[in-house]
């Protein structure tokens, strides 16, 4: 197993898609790079709060069942929501969120094939979107306060996201997130708790 470069302490190997993990020893958040482990900060408080599920848990939801390796929670001043990311049984890299009870499966879209956006988002715009229209319902900011385990994307405590959300027909859901000079997008769609099964743990 590779050392923490701050402690000094084992870290598990990281997945081949994994840009980011942590160590549980010291709390470090660390980059991987070409299979070297580079203090990246630390990887922030993770206050206690109840959740279906964690890191290491393989659930079933939708028609995905998903091994979930890392955990990301965001602030957006009136509360807090996690998300998490993991790998199907196909190996496709998906990410978990879990909002006051809501849950989404959110499927990253290629760069380059989200929606072309003329203007900023507001709330009540339509957006065309595969055919399909997507009304923007959510608009803000939040900020990333913890990290944990193994994530295919680098995040960094303290630093503020802007993202909207776009629902549309059929219980689906466009996510965006945003940063100066780009953009990321997820196709979504919303699942019901009560049906969710968790597995064995990986």
């Amino acid at each position: 197993m590779p050392a923490c470069p701050n402690c000094g302490d084992a870290v598990p190997e990281a997945l081949s898609v994994v840009k980011m993990t942590t160590c549980e020893s010291c709390g470090s958040s660390l980059f991987v790079r070409d299979a070297a482990l580079v203090l990246a900060g630390q990887a922030g408080v993770m206050h206690d709060a109840p959740l279906l599920f964690g890191v290491g848990d393989r659930i079933k939801l939708d028609l995905e069942t998903v091994t979930l390796h890392g955990h990301a929670r965001f602030s957006y001043g009136r509360g807090f929501w996690d998300e998490f990311w993991g790998l199907t049984e196909a190996g496709a890299s998906v990410w978990v969120s879990v909002d006051e009870g809501d849950i989404v499966l959110q499927y990253p879209i290629t760069p380059g094939d989200g929606p072309s956006l003329t203007g900023p988002l507001q709330i009540g715009r339509t957006v065309t979107w595969a055919g399909e229209e997507y009304r923007v319902s959510e608009v803000d900011v939040a900020t990333c306060v913890g990290l944990r385990g193994q994530l295919d994307d680098v995040l960094e405590i303290g630093e503020t996201y802007r993202f909207a959300n776009l629902t549309g027909p059929d219980a689906s859901l466009l996510s965006g997130e945003f940063w100066e000079g780009g953009s990321s997008w997820y196709q979504g769609i919303w699942c019901d708790p009560f049906e969710i099964e968790l597995g064995p743990t990986a």
